[in-house]
């Protein structure tokens, strides 16, 4: 003992850690808040610290690699000495901290602790939730089996929504124009060295101002927060009622966490690692993809939403809920914290709790959209291809090889995310049909890039021809002005 004071002694005198140690472990706490309600924290913390570990344990394993990511998680279940167990714990641990971050959250909503002087500590929870929920993406992505390919797919498809930055925005994410090697490499990056180390700088700022500002006290009804005197009154609070954070707080935090662990050790040994399914293929037509628990509320929106609906509410609706959670301490920054006395964020945490939970379990029947079985195997009917040209032929070919009835319907056999083309060109002229092509727009991506010059100009010939016997095309009516203008200007000529 005297050995390991005297080593403890000379590292003490050189790094001068004992005494903020000792006033972490040693600040006083209102007695109180020592219950069960404040024990989320610390097991984020520790799963967190699982999933360090854990993860490191998979990075001398894994492969980032578009050819050998899939075979090396194989070896990991099924030749690696408890690979599939450290895959499991890895796994189950990831829902884990994300439920447990999200619990926190919603009780220091209810519990009024994002008000003076906590606003920071609020803003920096927000951000730790939605840099979680970053890693449990990037995380889905490296299993890079079919959902992963998929899912990898739909979260390029969103961002490809956002105005201007769109394309530059799905470049960085997927290195290319398709997902393939690049891709995995900068989603192992992400998710092995960028998003934890933003997590480890969030947490440790956290950390310091739960520290500097303290735990918050027990809401009590009628006890109301004030900038002017709140700071005051809860030092006087620490020093009449108050105690130790160690040993009085931190057991029932020790006891949770230890309970947390064991639960993720349980869920690993009975229901094994996530994945990974099949290997990732594009030409596997016949897939049903579904992300992980967590995103299932959200492929259930995205699969039920009219498309014309899609865009607003993956563009609009993230940027309005994030701003809301950011400015929430700054309109309702005093007041009443008990939740006892205030309805409307019980109701809100209730009402949030049960759209969530809704499109979860709708989400199990939620129909996979685009339809993957309408591709280019089911040769277009024979009727838009009687008395057609060679362009208008060559045109319907590069309609089947670009898989254009995965999104869209040929008397009612395709997919149904766009609209039928049966009269598109009742619809569409020639130049916006060209324009539709290239630029896409609404909830069809640009092809732009993807096709040549002449396979345009075939498709788009194709697609002329595509509407009901005894309709005229669509046509420009300014055009039509403009030449029966130029027509008489003509004839007026001597």
């Amino acid at each position: 003992m005297r050995v390991i004071y005297k080593i403890g002694e000379w590292f003490d005198q050189r790094l001068q850690l004992a005494a903020p140690i000792r006033e972490a472990v040693e600040h006083p706490v209102p007695r109180n808040t020592a219950s069960w309600w404040y024990v989320f924290g610390s097991a984020a913390l520790t799963v967190f610290i699982l999933q360090f570990v854990t993860g490191i344990l998979l990075a001398l394993i894994y492969v980032p690699s578009a050819g050998e990511a899939w075979s090396s998680l194989q070896a990991l279940n099924h030749d690696v000495t408890l690979g599939w167990f450290i895959r499991a714990l890895h796994g189950w641990g990831s829902n884990f901290m994300l439920a447990i971050v999200l619990i926190h959250m919603v009780q220091v909503f209810l519990f009024g602790a994002y008000k003076f002087p906590r606003e920071l500590t609020w803003i920096v929870g927000v951000f730790l939730l939605l840099v979680t929920l970053g890693m449990a993406f990037t995380g889905q992505v490296l299993r890079f089996d079919q959902d992963a390919y998929w899912g990898l797919g739909i979260g390029a498809s969103i961002a490809s929504r956002v105005p201007i930055l769109g394309p530059v925005i799905v470049k960085l994410m997927l290195g290319g124009p398709t997902i393939a090697g690049a891709t995995l490499s900068r989603f192992f990056t992400l998710h092995v060295f960028v998003i934890p180390g933003t997590l480890i700088g969030l947490v440790a700022l956290h950390l310091l101002m739960v520290l500097k500002l303290g735990i918050n006290e027990w809401p009590m009804p009628g006890r109301l927060v004030r900038r002017a005197t709140y700071v005051n009154e809860y030092h006087e609070l620490t020093k009449k009622d108050g105690a130790p954070f160690f040993p009085y707080a931190i057991w029932k935090d020790m006891f949770f966490a230890a309970m947390v662990l064991a639960a993720v050790a349980a869920c690993a040994l009975f229901f094994g690692p996530f994945g990974p399914g099949g290997r990732p293929d594009p030409t596997i037509i016949q897939t049903v993809p579904r992300p992980d628990y967590f995103f299932l509320w959200l492929y259930a929106l995205l699969s039920l939403l009219p498309p014309s609906m899609e865009t607003p509410a993956l563009l609009i609706g993230p940027v309005v809920v994030i701003l809301i959670l950011l400015l929430l301490p700054f309109l309702s920054g005093e007041g009443e914290k008990s939740w006892k006395r205030r309805p409307i964020a019980v109701l809100t945490v209730l009402l949030i709790a049960i759209v969530l939970g809704t499109f979860t379990h709708m989400a199990e029947t939620a129909p996979w959209s685009p339809h993957m079985n309408a591709w280019s195997g089911d040769p277009i009917p024979q009727k838009f291809l009687h008395g057609s040209t060679a362009l208008e032929r060559q045109g319907a070919l590069v309609f089947q090889a670009k898989q254009c009835r995965n999104c869209h319907s040929l008397e009612e056999v395709g997919g149904e995310r766009g609209p039928s083309l049966d009269s598109v060109a009742v619809r569409l002229n020639q130049d916006q049909l060209i324009r539709q092509v290239i630029q896409g727009g609404g909830n069809m991506p640009a092809y732009g890039k993807n096709l040549s010059p002449a396979e345009t100009t075939a498709l788009v010939a194709f697609l002329e021809t595509l509407r009901p016997v005894g309709h005229a095309p669509a046509r420009d009516a300014s055009r039509a002005v403009v030449l029966e203008k130029n027509s008489e200007a003509t004839s007026t000529q001597p």
